[in-house]
């Protein structure tokens, strides 16, 4: 017997599908009901590394801690990255399969390369892989929630979709629409949403769920009931806006990190002084989750900077990942900021470089894979050389640095020749340069802690890392949250009735639907 489902749309992308997917599986998870999350098709720049080795992104494996299972390739068997305005590495079970253009993707011709085993690039060819992970998950769980992507009125994507109404077509999933009423509109944003579906797809939209909302709610009931009186579906919960409940984001494209910062711990530092993070906003950055860790840390700031004069106060400097290592470089230099780092390597001012942001670092990087650009030269602040294979390393390494024990995980492409330094994780290190392929290094308390006093001595800062920060503790209670929030301000018995049940019968037809 198949178990129950759900599918968590929304009217925009960022409407908080993942947090609210993440909420309704933790609080599931709490009353005792086995579930597990589900997302057909993610675009990402922050992906994760299952302990079978398979590339899913972050957003998944985050939901699957909500639900306190290990995540798996089958709750995110698409995975596209985008490689820049035009083209995504397609990620399928877990494995790279080819570089495709948007067009060549979605159903039309054409592509950047052939994209092995996605017969000519039509995405409509994946939905028997989408369909048989859903139905192996809901084979196995209680419950599974699944998540959209973007809008499921994407009227000129309806004939390819296999992430929002066209799986829920498929699969029998009842569906609720989420929107971000911070923004405004969100009344025009739900009834535009479902008129703009077929009347088999309006058939399966149960109704909606407002997200954060600031003020007295008893002044939006007037509009939600005459919502309901448009539309014959109710709105299940009205969300509060809470500051802090920044999860893994998904869509590293549309984020706009001038000025950006990352949602810190508000604890005063334990020593006398603060810690400054500056990290490098690089072009398709990729796993900037990195810095999290770091921005937990009481008196610990993290900032994103674009320009050279922005690291002259910064005590570290971070170079994340990317998925574009050569068109980051270039970057870098455009703007000055390769000269600034060059000179602070110089001046034995901590750098951290991780994944792509190591390679940057080194002296040379031959490229036949990512850009095609051949042999470009690194800042050259390392000893190695960087070979793109073809062939993606996709690990969940373990080791020692610093004394301390240290988890990670790696994605990448390029193969690093190492010609001295001093050893550091899979990395090296050179004076207060340091650098690794691994990502989410700084989540092993005890490591951060003790590269944190290393930064801060050379830094001349009298900072002190607080004995008992746990970043997996801090993420245990802002998923915990994010579960309080559906206990507590939605209607718990109506969506459980929806996920065993699926959608009411009988909801009424919306005009004028979707075109032909």
């Amino acid at each position: 017997m198949s178990g129950g489902g759900l599918l968590v749309a929304g009217t925009t992308s960022d409407a908080g599908k993942s947090v609210v997917t993440a909420g309704i599986c933790r609080w599931l998870v709490r009353q005792g009901v086995k579930v597990a999350p589900f997302k057909a098709q993610n675009m990402s720049l922050n992906s994760f590394v299952t302990r079978e080795g398979a590339e899913i992104g972050r957003a998944q494996a985050m939901q699957a801690q909500a639900c306190r299972i290990e995540p798996t390739a089958l709750m995110n068997p698409v995975l596209l990255k985008p490689g820049g305005d035009r083209t995504s590495q397609v990620v399928l079970m877990g494995k790279p399969v080819g570089e495709m253009s948007a067009r060549g993707f979605f159903g039309g011709s054409g592509g950047s390369s052939p994209g092995e085993g996605l017969h000519g690039g039509r995405q409509e060819a994946l939905l028997g892989t989408v369909l048989d992970c859903l139905a192996e998950l809901r084979g196995t769980y209680d419950a599974v929630i699944c998540e959209g992507a973007g809008s499921p009125a994407e009227i000129n994507l309806r004939r390819t979709d296999i992430v929002n109404m066209g799986i829920a077509r498929n699969a029998g999933l009842p569906v609720l629409v989420v929107g971000d009423i911070d923004r405004g509109g969100v009344f025009a944003s739900f009834f535009g949403t479902v008129a703009l579906l077929s009347p088999e797809d309006q058939a399966l939209v149960a109704g909606f769920l407002v997200n954060k909302f600031r003020g007295d709610v008893s002044l939006l009931e007037p509009g939600l009931e005459m919502l309901h009186g448009l539309t014959g579906r109710r709105t299940y919960g009205v969300l509060p806006f809470r500051h802090g409940l920044g999860i893994d984001e998904e869509d590293g494209l549309r984020i706009s990190l001038r000025g950006t910062v990352r949602e810190s711990n508000t604890a005063p530092p334990v020593g006398e002084d603060v810690l400054r993070v500056a990290v490098c906003a690089i072009p398709l950055m990729s796993n900037f989750t990195d810095v999290d860790a770091l921005a937990a840390e009481p008196g610990v700031v993290v900032r994103f900077v674009d320009r050279p004069e922005e690291l002259a106060d910064a005590d570290l400097v971070v170079i994340p990942g990317t998925r574009g290592t050569v068109q980051a470089l270039e970057w870098l230099r455009q703007r000055g900021l390769a000269d600034a780092l060059v000179r602070r390597a110089v001046e034995q001012r901590p750098i951290l470089g991780v994944c792509g942001g190591f390679q940057i670092l080194g002296e040379r990087i031959e490229d036949e894979v990512e850009s095609r650009r051949g042999s470009v030269d690194g800042l050259g602040v390392l000893p190695l050389r960087v070979r793109f294979a073809r062939e993606k390393t996709l690990t969940r390494p373990v080791g020692e640095a610093l004394g301390e024990r240290v988890e990670g995980y790696e994605i990448h492409h390029g193969v690093a020749q190492l010609m001295g330094g001093e050893a550091f994780l899979d990395g090296c290190r050179v004076g207060q340069t340091w650098g690794t392929h691994w990502h989410g290094s700084l989540e092993s308390d005890g490591f951060r802690r003790a590269f944190l006093r290393e930064v801060a001595a050379a830094a001349g800062r009298r900072f002190v890392p607080a004995a008992d920060t746990s970043f997996a503790a801090l993420r245990e209670e802002q998923l915990d949250r994010l579960g309080d929030l559906i206990e507590q301000h939605a209607d718990t018995d109506a969506l459980w009735r929806l996920i065993e049940s699926g959608a009411p019968q009988g909801l009424p037809f919306i005009p004028p639907g979707a075109p032909a």
